[in-house]
């Protein structure tokens, strides 16, 4: 079986940022790194969604004795790395975790992005919009390249693009519920509002995908991209949901540069009878 990366030549790259801060992906599928059994299946599956982008939760990346594999060594060298503040409850420990893991990374990797978190329930891990605002102003004054994690309030979108994010990332559910969209009138607001204001500015899917199709719904209604973790990690076979999604994603991505058919109440025909040698039915 051919388990090769799909080419994305046929779409512009994902672009984030301007001028040097700009950063492009030949993928619009950004995926995780937690939940995974072990290294190799983390790595070969970051490998078979052929994603260029992974996001790694800088709080929670595992301990390892001098000489011992790190999580590092899994991500394969050609990938950028979004560094998220995952585990952050609070305005300043969102800002020093980001430039903790500025340090670490290195700009060459990707240290100037940041996943801007900040949660605000422990129980839902929905986030506190409020925090998440106030942290992604401050960032991006000190210079990161800022891809916020929202709800789906097409308010706090655009607010955060008043205060200097490079991205919107709504949820379309609970992290790692796996529910799929939730709320699709909310996300084309969202998707409505920012680009009538910033254009340039991705719209980024965030949380909450459980299978291709619902990577497939968000990418159709005009999402810039997706981002997902659990939903490959946990699957029965890890390896081949990283492909479905991987799938998944170019084809939403396609049917929205095609555009659908225009939906109708009744039938229509597929092929014209003008001309045929069938008799119409009496």
């Amino acid at each position: 079986m051919d388990r090769s990366p799909v080419s994305s030549s046929i779409d512009a790259p994902l672009l984030f940022g301007h001028g040097d801060a700009a950063v492009a992906l030949t993928s619009r599928l950004i995926v995780g790194t937690g939940k995974y059994k072990d290294l190799d299946e983390t790595a070969a599956c970051m490998a078979l969604s052929g994603a260029s982008m992974v996001t790694v939760a800088i709080r929670r990346v595992p301990r390892t004795a001098p000489g011992e594999r790190s999580l590092w060594d899994a991500i394969p060298s050609s990938m950028l790395i979004l560094p998220n503040t995952a585990g952050c409850y609070s305005v300043d420990d969102c800002v020093r975790t980001a430039h903790l893991a500025r340090e670490l990374v290195g700009d060459a990797r990707g240290g100037r992005l940041v996943k801007v978190e900040v949660i605000g329930d422990e129980k839902t891990l929905f986030p506190d919009v409020a925090a998440t605002i106030a942290a992604t102003e401050r960032l991006a004054k000190d210079g990161f390249v800022c891809l916020p994690y929202v709800t789906d309030d097409p308010v706090a979108c655009l607010r955060l693009l008043d205060v200097g994010a490079a991205a919107v990332m709504p949820l379309a559910a609970p992290i790692g519920s796996g529910l799929g969209v939730r709320n699709p009138h909310n996300l084309s607001i969202i998707l409505e509002l920012v680009k009538a204001r910033r254009p340039d500015v991705p719209v980024i899917v965030d949380a909450g995908v459980g299978v291709p199709s619902d990577a497939a719904l968000v990418m159709e209604m005009g999402a810039d991209g997706v981002l997902m973790n659990t939903a490959i990690a946990l699957a029965d076979d890890p390896r081949l949901m990283a492909e479905a999604m991987r799938d998944g994603v170019r084809a939403g991505r396609l049917a929205f540069r095609a555009g659908r058919m225009p939906m109708k109440r009744y039938a229509s025909a597929s092929s014209p009878l003008d001309g045929s040698f069938v008799r119409r039915p009496t």
